[in-house]
C-alpha cells in the first residue's frame, strides 16, 4: 500500500536556520519503509497558529493521508504543537500516543512528560511526535506496523480491525 505523507517540524532554531533538522529526516526514512511517500515537508516556527494552518493545509489542500509532526509537545513554554493539533482534528486517536508512551516508559521515565497527541481531520490520520530523532526512531517504531491498516480504514478500503 501507497499512501501520502506530511511532515511538519516545529522548531523555532530549525525555522531560522539554526538547527538542522535531523527528525523530519529520521521520519522520512522510517516511513518510507512502510510505502509512504513524503509528497510536503515543511519547517515552521513553535507558533500555535503556523502549526494548525499548516496542518489544515496538508488535509485539506495537498490530500495527505498522515501527517507527522516532530517537536513541540514537552513542556517548554514554546511547546504548543499538541495544542495546536487538537484546535484542528475532528478526532482524537489516543491509543498512538498511549502506546508510544508505553514503549517510551521501557527505555525512560521521562517519556510520561511527553504531552502528544493524536487525531484525524477529514481523511487525514495526525500525530505528534518528540523532537529529538531518538525518540522519534522509538517511537515510531511502536506505530508503523499498524499505520497501513489505519490509513485505509480511514479512507474506507479496510474495515475489519479484529483479525
Amino acid at each position: 500500500m501507497s499512501f501520502k505523507v506530511g511532515i511538519i517540524t516545529a522548531s523555532d532554531k530549525g525555522y531560522a536556520g539554526e538547527r538542522l533538522d535531523e527528525s523530519g529526516n529520521v521520519i522520512a526514512q522510517m516511513i518510507a519503509g512502510i510505502g509512504g511517500k513524503v509528497v510536503i515537508y515543511k519547517i515552521v516556527p513553535d507558533e500555535k497558529r503556523e502549526i494548525s494552518e499548516t496542518i489544515i493545509d496538508m488535509s485539506d489542500n495537498v490530500g495527505v493521508d498522515l501527517i507527522l509532526t516532530t517537536g513541540g509537545t514537552g513542556f517548554s513554554p514554546r511547546d504548543i504543537t499538541p495544542e495546536a493539533t487538537l484546535a484542528v482534528i475532528d478526532r482524537l486517536v489516543p491509543g498512538i500516543p498511549e502506546a508510544m508512551r508505553q514503549k517510551s516508559l521501557e527505555i525512560t521515565p521521562k517519556a510520561m512528560l511527553s504531552r502528544a497527541v493524536a487525531g484525524i481531520r477529514n481523511s487525514a490520520l495526525i500525530i505528534n511526535l518528540p523532537g529529538s530523532p531518538k525518540a522519534v526512531a522509538e517511537c515510531l517504531e511502536v506505530v508503523l506496523p499498524v499505520l497501513p491498516h489505519g490509513i485505509q480504514i480511514l479512507k474506507g478500503q479496510a474495515g475489519e480491525c479484529a483479525r
